[in-house]
């Protein structure tokens, strides 16, 4: 029994001297009874290899690699065209109502703010005192006969000064806004009648409709209020920039995405129909205010209609373009 007393109290003995000597310091390299890999012969991010010509020990992935999951050899889905190059004309996913749904959320998260929650090319920033070149109406004969490949590609790569938006909306997402515009576009031809046949209360959609046209009138009366009937060429120059566009047409005659204005005052200007002119301020005012009437040759149809721009406005454009022009 004695025995027993003093092996328990040397067990106890030991181990409290054990955990007494928890947390000290040690100049003797810790025991590793099994390394696990922990010494291997590797290099670290950026660091140099002199075993290369170019001393970096990252090498380039070889030629023609593709990551897992990123083949994307499907050019109809990834890129709206087909084998030949041209766009597709429809969007190769099932047009459900959830898709199309999808695609309104998307919609006024991205779009609505420059092209208008109908898609007529009013929203927001669109005001022409921002400096935004204004984006186009959905509701046009040009937009109509666009192929939904088209309308993706300018979601995925950008058009004019409208930037990609490849980065923020994933490929799905942008197919389901194709369909929500298209569904916009079918939205405002449909008569009484056949509304009726839908679940959806009309009386509000007029109310909704009333106030945005008012929305609309109060804007261009906004403008107009402003009593600024100034005509010169040093407004014209401001609007010239405020209306940002510089984007496409120079004042110095390099090529760019529309006509230079160096010069242009009084110049012949040929057509894709066969047709030619004179470009006089009928023309110009004609080119600014319904821009698909005549395309000069050489040039694609790319331009809105900047038809809210008042008389002393147009005129002081002309007066800015006749001041680039040698005679």
């Amino acid at each position: 029994m004695k025995f027993a007393f003093i092996k328990l109290g040397s067990i106890l003995l030991l181990s409290m001297t054990l955990l007494s000597c928890r947390g000290q310091k040690t100049e003797k390299p810790p025991m590793r009874t099994q390394l696990n890999m922990q010494f291997q012969d590797r290099f670290n991010a950026q660091e140099e290899n002199t075993f290369f010509e170019n001393g970096m020990a990252m090498r380039m992935p070889v030629e023609g690699t593709v990551a897992r999951g990123t083949m994307r050899n499907d050019t109809a889905l990834f890129e709206g065209v087909d084998d030949n190059g041209d766009f597709v004309d429809e969007i190769p996913f099932e047009l459900t109502r959830d898709f199309i749904y999808r695609g309104k959320e998307r919609y006024d998260i991205y779009c609505q703010v420059c092209h208008g929650g109908s898609g007529n090319g009013q929203g927001i920033i669109m005001t022409g005192q921002y400096g935004f070149v204004p984006a186009p109406t959905f509701h046009r004969d040009v937009s109509y006969d666009m192929p939904d490949g088209e309308f993706y590609s300018a979601i995925t790569n950008g058009i004019r000064t409208m930037p990609s938006y490849a980065s923020q909306i994933k490929v799905e997402d942008r197919w389901a806004i194709v369909a929500y515009v298209r569904a916009l576009q079918k939205s405002q031809n449909i008569t009484e009648e056949e509304m009726e046949g839908y679940d959806v209360d009309l009386a509000e959609l007029v109310d909704q409709y009333r106030l945005e046209e008012a929305r609309l009138v109060a804007l261009a009366q906004e403008r107009s209020a402003t009593g600024n009937d100034e005509v010169s060429a040093d407004r014209g120059e401001r609007l010239y920039i405020q209306n940002a566009c510089q984007a496409c047409h120079s004042i110095d005659g390099s090529i760019a995405v529309g006509p230079s204005f160096q010069n242009l005052f009084g110049s012949e200007r040929n057509f894709t129909d066969g047709t030619t002119t004179v470009a006089d301020e009928a023309y110009i005012i004609e080119s600014i205010t319904e821009p698909g009437a005549k395309i000069v040759q050489d040039y694609q149809n790319l331009m809105v209609p900047y038809d809210f721009l008042s008389e002393s406005e147009l005129q002081s454009l002309i007066e800015f373009i006749k001041s680039l022009s040698d005679e």
